[in-house]
């Protein structure tokens, strides 16, 4: 029998990796992006269903669900990662970086619950960021943004542990992108990274492999928790402090 798997932000980056992955897994995906090409391309490798969905517009979210009916795993992955000091930000930007980071997930999480109550073994997985527990100077929107996706995730696990549906989040610390101006190719190691005490920094797969454990029937008992993928990089702060703060 054909599963289902809806995953957002899929047209590169961290959201193409993951709806590799659960293509992989044995999954039908659908890849959606709010760039419809980017959309299709992916799904074109993958042999999943595009459609554009735009998570920041809720009629565009609607119309989406109208397009699924069945569903086992959601995973919200679209964001936005824009820089900008805190004195700089303005309200239309942190209105929008909230729109898709958290209203996002919610409208998503909203709008795909009945196909995922129906399957009886639904699972939510959210991409939040490991900025959601620490501070870094000039992203403070994304940060707050994320810390707030965060809570999210505990609050649907409990709403919706009732109706048989897990959701759970991944926080990836630095991953290598198209966000980071150098995407990972085919066959390609991440690119080494001494700040980070695994050495190198993390690659789409890195995340993905987390999130297809979730979806996973392994992770059956599991709700209401966000891992840390990081490399180790937030259990080494001190580490980091003591560098930066040795005579040059």
């Amino acid at each position: 029998m054909t599963r289902y798997a809806l995953v957002t932000g899929a047209g590169q980056g961290i959201g193409y990796g993951i709806a590799k992955r659960l293509t992989d897994d044995g999954y039908h995906v659908y890849v959606t992006d709010y760039d419809e090409g980017l959309a299709k391309a992916a799904a074109a490798k993958l042999g999943g269903t595009a459609l554009r969905l735009d998570v920041s517009d809720p009629q565009s979210v609607k119309d989406a669900a109208g397009k699924v009916p069945e569903l086992s795993v959601l995973v919200n992955s679209a964001g936005i990662y824009p820089w900008s000091p805190l004195l700089e930000i303005s309200v239309e930007e942190f209105d929008r970086v909230f729109a898709i980071n958290v209203r996002g997930n919610l409208l998503c999480m909203q709008a795909f619950h009945r196909q995922l109550a129906a399957d009886g073994t639904g699972a939510i997985v959210n991409i939040t960021s490991m900025s959601a527990l620490v501070p870094a100077v000039g992203v403070g929107s994304y940060a707050a943004s994320k810390a707030a996706a965060a809570m999210l995730i505990q609050q649907a696990a409990i709403e919706f542990a009732p109706d048989g549906i897990r959701v759970n989040g991944v926080a990836p610390g630095s991953v290598q992108t198209e966000g980071t101006n150098r995407p990972i190719q085919d066959g390609e190691e991440p690119q080494k990274a001494a700040f980070i005490p695994l050495g190198r920094l993390a690659g789409p797969a890195d995340i993905a492999s987390i999130v297809s454990f979730l979806a996973s029937g392994d992770a059956g008992y599991v709700t209401g928790q966000s891992i840390v993928v990081d490399g180790g990089f937030l259990s080494n702060t001190f580490a980091l402090y003591r560098h930066a703060t040795q005579p040059a």
